[in-house]
């Protein structure tokens, strides 16, 4: 663990862990890389678009969604400044300006054809204060 995942908040702990996961997994199955920006939100959205049609069941795709949807919300809070929140087992992101969002849930929406991960995050960053200074925990 290095210096800033010490300073993250604990809430942070699961969807950071979720969306490495996901991102080791496409980069060595699918050879996929995804590197935390918010153009790769396009190529995740083609890929659970591929998986909907493909006629996974849900539960076989379920944590694989969460994954998804929590590298979602790392891009969101990277881009913005925002962080994690959890209550009773859900996990949101809280952008400065106060507004929670729900990409984990977006994911699943995307699976089942009404959402976008993209978009989310085009509405979370066009939301986010001017001036902001995006908070990287990574170096990127």
């Amino acid at each position: 663990m290095n210096a800033t995942e010490l300073t993250r908040p604990h809430a942070a702990t699961k969807p950071v862990r979720w969306a490495a996961d996901v991102v080791a997994a496409l980069r060595e199955g699918a050879r996929l890389r995804l590197d935390y920006s918010a153009q790769s939100l396009w190529r995740v959205d083609r890929t659970i678009e591929e998986i909907s049609r493909q006629g996974a069941p849900y539960a076989a795709v379920e944590t694989t969604l969460r994954g998804f949807g929590a590298y979602a919300g790392e891009v969101v809070v990277r881009l913005t400044g925002g962080e994690w929140w959890t209550t009773g087992g859900d996990h949101w992101i809280r952008t400065p300006d106060g507004r929670l969002w729900d990409p984990i849930d977006e994911a699943r929406r995307c699976y089942h054809g009404d959402g976008s991960l993209r978009l989310l995050c085009r509405d979370a960053e066009s939301l986010a204060p001017r001036g902001h200074s995006p908070r990287t925990h990574d170096g990127q």
